[in-house]
């Protein structure tokens, strides 16, 4: 085996496990939303928000830093970025509790919760900029096209199995949500995370990653990369799709832990693992298929059926149910959950299509990207809000929506149409 190949290997092996430390640190938010909502009822999305709020922040700068310092130094800010974040987060179970900042909605919100907050969204900045770095970098290790969205979406299978781990864990650990739950139960998932960026930072500060563009001359960029449209309507796309994916299971576990009943918070916990599991599958089926399936084609049809879950799902009778451990459990979040299989490429589908002949803007249209990505923040706040008024289930037609827009996305807007624009 040449040396190169050597060396893009250990890279492949490297991106995939930074593609499963942004999952782990990501989903942290949902299961954590159910524990500060329960004296906070209207910050359960808050976590979220500023985890995605910092891609709006950080987004195009750290697609400035991979050009300006390379893939690995950017992976390796970002990683101490984590532990910082992180860390913030386990100081919100230790202090400040009580003492008040200020008052909203007639209650009064106590120090804790904003540290909580601030290190969500330092957590944000660095799963932005670790996201930067692998998509791209996987991309082109795979040589772009068919075999490079194949790349992503092994990343993406890893990606999935941490995603499954954290909310499956997080019920496991707290139980049921009561008014003596605080962060300090969640502890050990957080030194988890300190730990694995902590090994993240000594592994690749070690291992060599190609970097395409360092100690090149910079390329003069005469257009900006959404004057493609393929890669503009992409960029819509992701912002819709990352609402998606965090939307789903996010209410599908507030709706059942707030069902009530004894362990509703463990049995919502894994459902909405379940949802990562299916997209665990999906990706990993997603691998060994993308070399011999068009990208194209497979978005299509995930986008399609995807719709037609949520359809079955909304219109299911909520009298239908199965048991769990004792407890009745409407039959449609098996159908919600389900869905997992659906969205399980939709990230390296519309990145893959979006790049597609990019040449030189591919960095800058990385860092749009994750700008975009503050979609998973937005949009689930937008189906809470829905939610809260029309019932979690009813919040499912703002999906059904976006997943529509995805659907045309396959279908017609994703061809380059600007060929005329020079890449090289």
């Amino acid at each position: 085996m040449s040396q190169e190949k050597k060396t893009n290997i250990v890279a492949i092996v490297t991106m995939c496990f930074i593609f499963a430390m942004i999952s782990f640190v990501t989903n942290m938010g949902a299961p954590f939303g159910n524990i500060w909502g329960f004296t906070y009822p209207f910050a359960k999305a808050w976590g979220n928000l500023m985890n995605f709020a910092a891609y709006l922040f950080m987004g195009i700068p750290a697609g400035k830093m991979l050009i300006k310092y390379g893939y690995k130094k950017t992976a390796l800010i970002a990683l101490i970025v984590g532990i910082v974040g992180l860390a913030l987060q386990y100081l919100s179970s230790i202090a400040g509790a009580g003492t008040f900042v200020f008052k909203y909605d007639g209650i009064p919100v106590a120090l804790n919760l904003i540290i909580y907050l601030l290190g969500a969204f330092i957590c944000g900045f660095c799963v932005c900029m670790l996201n930067t770095v692998v998509n791209p970098m996987l991309n082109i290790l795979g040589g772009g096209g068919n075999r490079g969205n194949q790349f992503i979406q092994i990343g993406g299978t890893m990606n999935s199995l941490t995603a499954t781990l954290t909310p499956l864990l997080t019920g496991l650990l707290v139980g049921t949500v009561t008014a003596k739950t605080n962060m300090g139960e969640v502890a050990p998932l957080l030194f988890i995370g300190m730990a694995v960026f902590a090994i993240s930072f000594f592994i690749i500060s070690r291992v060599d990653i190609p970097e395409p563009t360092l100690g090149k001359e910079k390329p003069q960029y005469e257009h900006s990369p959404i004057a493609f449209r393929h890669c503009l309507l992409g960029v819509i796309a992701i912002f819709f799709y990352v609402g998606i994916e965090i939307g789903i299971p996010m209410e599908l576990n507030f709706y059942i832990t707030n069902l009530g009943f004894e362990g509703s918070a463990a049995i919502g916990g894994t459902l909405a693992a379940s949802y990562w599991l299916m997209m665990l599958v999906g990706r990993a089926s997603s691998s060994f298929l993308s070399g011999k399936i068009s990208t194209k084609l497979q978005l299509t049809v995930v986008s399609s059926v995807a719709i037609v879950l949520l359809l079955i799902a909304i219109f299911l009778p909520e009298s239908s149910t199965f048991n769990v451990s004792g407890h009745e459990v409407p039959v449609k979040t098996i159908f919600i959950a389900a869905c997992g299989l659906c969205t399980s490429i939709m990230w390296g589908g519309i990145f893959n299509l979006s790049v597609e002949g990019l040449g030189k803007y591919t960095e800058a249209a990385s860092g749009i990207f994750m700008t975009m990505v503050v979609g998973g923040g937005i949009m689930p706040l937008i189906q809470e809000s829905i939610a809260k008024s029309a019932g979690p289930i009813a919040s499912y037609w703002l999906v059904i929506a976006m997943l529509a827009y995805i659907l045309y996305y396959a279908l017609i807007g994703c061809k380059n149409v600007n060929k005329d624009i020079p890449v090289d």
